[in-house]
């Protein structure tokens, strides 16, 4: 059987454009003689389409959308994504599925079984599982179709599994000859990796062949990377779209391929990939053009400026310097050499003559009082002022530049430095923040080595560097990454680590700051867990370790 895959990219509620995309991209590949065309989980709402899925209006749309599609189908076999509906005496009766059409019909639907409910997921809250699972035969094959979710619970592969069924399986046992399976799995490091390998154990044991296609795109701060996969019977991989980028793949069951083994780039290459194409999806189907950055001088603002100019164009990239009396002469040179070196517009606005007019304003209000981090969070707060005034007039998109260890800790100041519609780096630890850096400098210095070299400093009073408040950054991300990420509790983090005192404070600062973070910009996510939806945890809260 000679299959296309479709990995396209489609905008959520964008009903009518994601159906010119499926209809465009089946009429392309109809041409090279192929028996059936494949498109990703989700694809006519775009994934994850959250509560729209609870309009009835919406549900309608995608219901008529899909059988128009249908309408334009020959005998050549359209697979796609979308949402169907069954009356039923109990539950919604709303199901994720896979819609098999041909010959101007919806010939075969199957729905999705296994709803996946953590993390970024919530399936349950809106669609219902499959009550079986069942073969289609189409041109002189049996085909066994999946959804996303439902090829992860293969028990040759999983040690602890998530489900008491296996779908795939069941495919399987009613003598299914090729395996199909259309997906919207978000992106961290290392998940192309583990597709490959639980696939090539899937296909190798049930010893058949398989089709995996991937959407690609970011979807606020969801990043899907495509990779579309393909596998022989043997459990090798034939076939692999393209990464951060749509693709049309044709995979012929019976014909022989080169074995590609390597599906995994460099942490540095691919983080930063994914989040140039995170921005600049954001910026696409939210209608910016020109985006806008502080420029501090700092090795934070430095990278998501590098970002924006991938993303956007140098032309369309425009920083701005806030010095203040603090703000040292090595942080404006630097700032202006990362200008030149990328090209970029700039424009330089002291905060100082309106940070000493709110500090006289306030004089009375604060008399009595020693100044303390109010002053420091106020120069912030100016800045992020300024940016969002500009940010208004220009319909500049405003990028946020904090990272995930000052997240994490609070390191970082409520409408000041995180005001903006995305956080571009809000995912990556300070120590990846370096490594990304020299990555870019791999062949010439783009961005300058002194901000890479100098120490961290938020430069809001004299001589302030980072560590005066926090623990060196290669000792604060291994216990950010242990709390957060992995859900070590103290004792645990202390008997690998060391340092009780230290422990017990970064973990008191990343509980109490919960609140800042519920009312942040969306994080590009690039890890298993970002903040944001995929992480939820209460502000007001007493669990002690």
């Amino acid at each position: 059987m000679k299959i296309s895959l479709c990995q396209i990219n489609p905008i959520i509620g964008d009903i009518e454009g994601n159906k010119k995309k499926i209809i465009d991209g089946y009429k392309k590949v109809i041409n090279d003689k192929v028996d059936l065309v494949i498109f990703p989980e989700l694809i006519l709402c775009g994934y994850p389409p959250q509560d729209l899925v609870e309009k009835n209006e919406f549900r309608k749309a995608v219901l008529k959308a899909s059988y128009e599609i249908a309408e334009i189908t020959s005998e050549t076999g359209l697979l796609f994504g979308t949402i169907t509906e069954q009356l039923e005496e109990v539950g919604t009766g709303i199901y994720n599925s896979a819609m098999l059409c041909y010959n101007g019909k919806v010939q075969f639907v199957q729905h999705k079984s296994l709803l996946p409910n953590y993390d970024v997921f919530d399936e349950v809250r809106y669609f219902e599982s499959a009550k079986e699972v069942y073969i289609h035969e189409f041109k002189n094959e049996k085909l066994g179709i999946s959804i996303c979710e439902d090829i992860w619970n293969d028990s040759d592969y999983w040690k602890q599994r998530r489900y008491s069924i296996d779908p795939v399986q069941s495919l399987v046992d009613k003598g299914a000859t090729v395996l199909l399976n259309i997906s919207a799995s978000p992106y961290a490091y290392g998940r192309r990796e583990e597709r490959r390998e639980m696939l090539s154990v899937l296909t190798k044991n049930d010893k058949l062949p398989l089709a995996y296609v991937c959407c690609v795109g970011a979807q606020t701060d969801l990043i899907f990377d495509g990779g579309s996969m393909c596998f022989n019977s043997a459990g090798e991989l034939q076939l692999l779209g393209k990464i951060y980028e749509e693709d049309y793949l044709i995979f012929d069951t019976v014909k022989k391929y080169e074995v590609i083994n390597n599906v995994e780039n460099s942490y540095e290459e691919e983080i930063l990939n994914a989040l140039i194409m995170g921005l600049s999806d954001y910026a696409k189907k939210s209608n910016f053009t020109k985006a806008l950055v502080g420029l501090s001088g700092g090795i934070d603002s430095a990278l998501v400026t590098y970002i924006a100019v991938q993303s956007f164009g140098k032309e369309n990239v425009h920083v701005v310097l806030m010095p203040s009396e603090y703000s040292s002469e090595g942080s404006i040179k630097d700032s202006e050499k990362l200008i030149n070196n990328l090209g970029i517009s700039s424009s330089l606005i002291t905060i100082q003559p309106v940070f000493e007019k709110i500090k006289e304003v306030l004089k009375d209000e604060f008399n009595g009082f020693e100044e303390n981090v109010t002053e420091e969070n106020l120069q912030s707060r100016i800045r992020g002022i300024y940016l969002m005034a500009i940010s208004n007039k220009k319909n500049y998109m405003l990028c946020t530049t904090g990272n995930k260890s000052e997240m994490g800790v609070g390191y970082a100041t409520l409408y000041g430095d995180m005001n903006g519609a995305l956080g571009i780096i809000a995912d990556v630890y300070k120590t990846e923040v370096f490594k990304i850096c020299n990555y870019i400098n791999r062949d010439k210095e783009i961005i300058p080595n002194e901000i890479i070299t100098k120490a961290p400093s938020a430069e809001l009073r004299p001589g302030q560097k980072d560590e005066d408040s926090l623990p060196p950054y290669e000792f604060l991300d291994k216990i950010l990454k242990m709390y957060l990420e992995e859900y070590k509790e103290y004792n645990e983090i202390v008997e690998a680590i060391g340092e009780p005192e230290t422990v017990k404070k970064v973990l008191r600062l990343v509980d109490l700051n919960e609140f800042k973070r519920k009312q942040a910009a969306p994080a590009l996510r690039v890890t298993t867990k970002a903040f944001g939806y995929g992480r939820r945890f209460p502000i007001v809260q007493k669990w002690k370790r």
